[in-house]
């Protein structure tokens, strides 16, 4: 038989660098042939051989409400029959920004946009206009998006700042970057030391998912927002992945409920407000927000930004997992799912963690949950491939790489987390 995987693959080879139009796609971590897929319809998708899978990806977040929710699908209908794109403002907008706004207080004016990288790039302008100062400080295992002052890996010591991590990328644009590790406090507290007042901001992931599911600890984020205070620097959250997505105020909200009068200055968004459709998001208060074009000197502007259909998506969405209810149940799907995971591991003797906030999870296979990059690297890469496979072969499609979150849905059910626990359960014998 055939496989049609294959062949569209070798085809896009001929006319795609690699086959696909972003990396994680082409399985070059785990090894195989991509899915390409067909369809998808709630919980699931099948692929170009009629094969369906479980989706524990859900285009990497935004599909909470699972593919094809009828609201959305609706609101999209309606706005592309109005027109796809009119470089002219909308009454959507302002009613996407509002719906933001209203459950983001940290935020008091939002400004969108159409990818990740290009808010996590505009936030960081911002923070730099908006201070006067050129220094920031990222963390090891965090993703913010493939500008290059973000494509950073760490460097010899605190006064050498990032090396770049792709070819193309000047080591004089990466010289402002400071690079620290994640959850290490006193990293943090050497680094203001040296250079607090030349740090425009601290950007960081709160809940990091590009490293599979890595938490900042209380501590951790306690002392990064007294530090950025005490020293005049911004607390930008990249909140890409995790927003509206392991609550309904997003990561902040957890730990604005453990840390009191806890607030970022800056929140970077995407995923979950476009529903799927390009568009993501950064914000902050009036005062800072207004050092933007055309009320400030921060240059950043977009031909397709607040998009007419990707809003109407996203506002669908949005409002669909604002009903009461949604949160509880999500977050319950989520937590049997890890910890049947757990339970299938323990019982076939496989070192295993595992954590989960909301709709969003992740697993290791290593006896604790890793509190940083480093330790995240210590994973068993060639047992996950295995475990990899074994579910795809099951019917189970989760991240091809091991340094990936995975996502339910509203649409996943008991059952589909049963069938997922059961095929994990036979292939973790084999490990």
């Amino acid at each position: 038989m055939t496989d049609c995987n294959q062949t569209l693959f070798d085809r896009a080879a001929q006319v795609i660098p690699g086959g696909v139009n972003s990396p994680v796609r082409a399985f070059r971590a785990v090894g195989g042939t991509p899915r390409f897929v067909q369809r998808a319809q709630g919980a699931y998708f099948w692929d170009a051989n009629g094969q369906k899978y479980i989706d524990y990806i859900g285009s990497w977040g935004p599909m909470i409400l699972g593919h094809g929710h009828p609201a959305v699908l609706e609101a999209v209908q309606k706005a592309a029959l109005d027109g796809f794109s009119f470089g002219a403002p909308t009454e959507r907008e302002i009613e996407l920004a509002e719906e933001i706004l209203k459950h983001v207080p940290s935020m008091e004016m939002v400004r969108l946009v159409s990818s990740g990288t290009e808010a996590g790039m505009s936030a960081l302008r911002l923070a730099r206009g908006a201070t006067g100062r050129t220094k920031f400080i990222k963390f090891e295992g965090c993703y913010h998006g493939h500008a290059d002052a973000l494509l950073v890996k760490a460097g010899s010591g605190l006064a050498t700042f990032g090396n770049p991590t792709s070819a193309g990328v000047p080591p004089e644009v990466v010289r402002d970057t400071l690079v620290l590790e994640y959850n290490n406090i006193q990293q943090l507290e050497e680094a203001f030391a040296l250079h607090g007042k030349e740090l425009a901001c601290v950007m960081i992931e709160p809940i990091a998912g590009n490293m599979n599911f890595v938490r900042a600890s209380v501590p951790f984020m306690t002392r990064c927002r007294e530090l950025c205070t005490q020293h005049g620097a911004l607390l930008v959250f990249d909140e890409v992945m995790s927003g509206f997505r392991v609550a309904l105020g997003s990561a902040q909200s957890v730990y604005a409920q453990l840390i009191p009068g806890f607030k970022p200055d800056m929140t970077v968004l995407g995923k979950v407000i476009g529903g799927g459709m390009p568009l993501a998001a950064f914000g902050g208060p009036r005062e800072i927000m207004r050092q933007l074009a055309p009320t400030g000197p921060v240059y950043q502007a977009g031909t397709l930004s607040g998009n007419p259909v990707a809003t109407a998506c996203g506002l669908a969405t949005l409002r669909e997992i604002a009903k009461p209810g949604f949160w509880d149940a999500l977050s319950a799907r989520t937590r049997s799912l890890v910890d049947g995971l757990k339970g299938a591991a323990g019982y076939a003797g496989v070192p295993f963690s595992a954590d989960c906030q909301g709709g969003m999870f992740g697993f290791f296979l290593l006896p604790e949950l890793p509190q940083n990059y480093a330790k995240v690297m210590t994973s068993d890469s060639p047992k996950f491939n295995k475990l990899f496979h074994g579910l795809l072969d099951g019917g189970v499609y989760i991240a091809p790489a091991l340094y990936e979150a995975g996502f339910v849905s509203a649409a996943h059910t008991d059952a589909d987390i049963a069938e997922t626990v059961r095929v994990a359960a036979d292939v973790f014998k084999l490990l």
